[in-house]
This record gives structure tokens, sequence and C-alpha cells, in this order.
């Protein structure tokens, strides 16, 4: 009769699966792999961002929508923190949102700089995402040819939060509505909120 493996042995197994389950999911976004990404999703599970708040696989399909109308975003990926409890875990990560874009004829490309939560939980022995949720850190515009002027003034982004302004104008000008209440570091409570509230769902402290 086999041993059964020591518990970190388990551990580290769950946390690599983690780890590539989070890294396929935004894969998946960036390439337009979607009936691999739909699959990293709960059915019941949550997604809140920017532009989107709804279900993992409502969120699968309207990612379908906005590379049909040629939005095409792509992540920077920083290293993946996995904290485990039993049959729930926490994925945390810092991430750069790359979007290209015009602004009145001028092509620009917006980096937006987040930290991405995950809650991931096992059910029948398979591991998938039961949310995915972001705080907003800063953004910045660059033009996509060095030497023009971005079209921006203040007066442009005079009604947005500056933990993400330029994601908000850009996103608004391409005809998306912004969650203008979302957790950044420029409301430090509503950062502290939204991690007690993920790290809290899995029996963990933030």
């Amino acid at each position: 009769m086999n041993a059964p493996l020591p518990q970190d042995v388990r551990d580290a197994a769950d946390t690599s699966a983690i780890v590539q389950l989070v890294l396929a999911e935004r894969e998946c976004r960036d390439l337009g792999r979607w009936v691999r990404m739909r699959e990293c999703f709960h059915p019941d599970s949550v997604v809140r961002i920017s532009w989107f708040h709804g279900s993992g696989p409502d969120f699968v399909e309207r990612s379908i929508d906005m590379a049909r109308r040629e939005v095409r975003a792509t992540h920077r990926l920083g290293p993946v923190a996995v904290r485990l409890n039993g049959e729930r875990a926490v994925a945390s990560l810092a991430a750069t949102i790359d979007i290209p874009g015009t602004l009145d004829g001028v092509g620009v490309c917006l980096s937006s700089h987040a930290r991405f939560l995950y809650r991931v939980e096992r059910r029948d022995g398979v591991w998938r995402l039961s949310s995915f949720e972001a705080f907003y850190l800063r953004d910045e515009l660059h033009p996509q040819l060095p030497g023009q002027a971005v079209p921006v003034t203040p007066e442009d982004v005079a009604g947005f939060r500056p933990s993400y302004r330029m994601l908000s104008l850009l996103l608004t000008r391409q005809g998306y509505v912004v969650n203008h209440e979302l957790p950044g570091i420029d409301r430090p409570e509503t950062v502290d909120a939204m991690c007690r509230e993920v790290y809290g769902w899995a029996g963990l402290e933030p």
C-alpha cells in the first residue's frame, strides 16, 4: 500500500496547478483561445473589472465581442503568489494591461498597472476560478509613433479617477461604460475592503 504524500508535497502540487490555471486564463484571453478560457471558470464565478461585472462565462463572451471590435488588450504579468486553505485559495499578481487605440486620429497605447486577485476553488478534484477582480494603481498613455503628441487635455480626464483615468478615457471613447467606484490606491479603503473580502472568502487574513 502506498503511503500518502506529505502535506508540503500536496501543497506544492496544488500551488503549481493554481499558478498554471491563472496563467492559462490570461494567455487564453490574449490569444483568443476562448474554449479553454471558458474552462478556467466555474459556471457561478464572478468577474469585476473596469469594463465588466458579471459571471466568468459571460466575461468570456464579452471578451470575444471586444476582440471582434478590434480592442486588442494584452497583459504583462508578474509572479503569481498563491495562498492555500483546504479546497480554496487566493492567487495574486501584479499586471500591466496594454491596450492600443486611436484618439482624434493619433495612434496611442495605454498601459494600466493593476493587481489581480483570483479566488480559486477545487470542486470534484479540479481547481477552477471562482472570481477574477482587480484594484488599480496608475496608468499612462503613449503615442504609438515617437514624437507625436497625445491629444489629451487635463479637462478630458478631469472626471476620472487618478488610479485608472487614462483607462477610463480610452474605454469610454471606445464605447464602454466604466465603473468609477472600483478599488484603487487613490481610495485605499476600497483596496483594504476588497482584500478582506477576497481573502476572507478563503478563510485567510489579507
